[in-house]
């Protein structure tokens, strides 16, 4: 593939799936990785698999690292994910703690290895449940880390840069983004708390999130089509949905 390596982050979420095209459509070969941390909401690994597939990623791996055996988030452990939450401010029990610097060093690895040197993430800090790695100053902390731990950046002619493409834009400026790219989004999860079937329980701040973007956008969400969720509740796996 052609292009100059870059490594993306990807959940199988809104976010990282538009930062995923926007490297594509940046020339990058994109090498997207995802982690297996212990997140209750596993059916996302399958998700950024087919997501990876479908967009045209260089390689695509998924890396278990399981700070489920830490807890201490309502991602990772028996604590309940908050519903209907209307104060965002303050950071919410779905915090994983220090999972952005955790995923953002491994990313970083893999791009030594790759002789990359740029990586993506699809950190916002616009509307989101108000985590402290999703902040600009974490991106540009990370960068200089970068820059400085390792052989790559000490010797090397280019130095690393992190990209974080959607910081600035709210939830509709990304699903237009996304639109704009022609990145379709129905088989993207964003949900927290989702149904075995992948079914968004429509509650917790992705789900609410996720649902304001998508209305401030004016456009419908794609993966609540009619037709895609009766699938899955008759429990057709996620290729048999896309599309719809």
């Amino acid at each position: 593939m052609s292009g100059r390596p870059a490594v993306v982050l990807l959940s199988g979420g809104l976010d990282s799936t538009t930062v995923l095209g926007i490297a594509l459509a940046e020339g990058f070969a994109a090498y997207a990785l995802t982690f297996d941390y212990g997140q209750r909401h596993r059916l996302e690994l399958e998700r950024a698999a087919e997501i990876a597939a479908v967009l045209g990623a260089a390689e695509h791996r998924v890396v278990r690292v399981d700070l489920g055996r830490f807890g201490g988030s309502a991602l990772t452990d028996e604590i309940e994910v908050p519903k209907h939450r209307t104060d965002f401010s303050g950071i919410p029990p779905t915090y994983v703690p220090a999972r952005n610097t955790v995923f953002l060093s491994l990313a970083l690895a893999w791009a030594e290895v790759l002789d990359a040197r740029d990586l993506f993430l699809g950190v916002n800090a616009l509307d989101y449940s108000g985590y402290p790695d999703c902040r600009p100053e974490f991106v540009a902390a990370f960068e200089r880390l970068a820059n400085v731990a390792t052989r790559a950046g000490v010797e090397g002619e280019r130095p690393f840069r992190i990209h974080a493409p959607l910081m600035r834009l709210g939830k509709a400026d990304i699903v237009r983004k996304a639109a704009e790219l022609g990145i379709d989004l129905a088989n993207t999860l964003s949900c927290y708390d989702p149904s075995p079937r992948g079914e968004p329980c429509g509650a917790c701040d992705a789900c609410l999130l996720r649902a304001k973007g998508f209305a401030e956008a004016g456009v419908p969400d794609p993966a609540l089509a009619p037709a895609r969720l009766d699938r899955e509740r008759r429990g057709a796996g996620p290729g048999e949905s896309r599309g719809t």
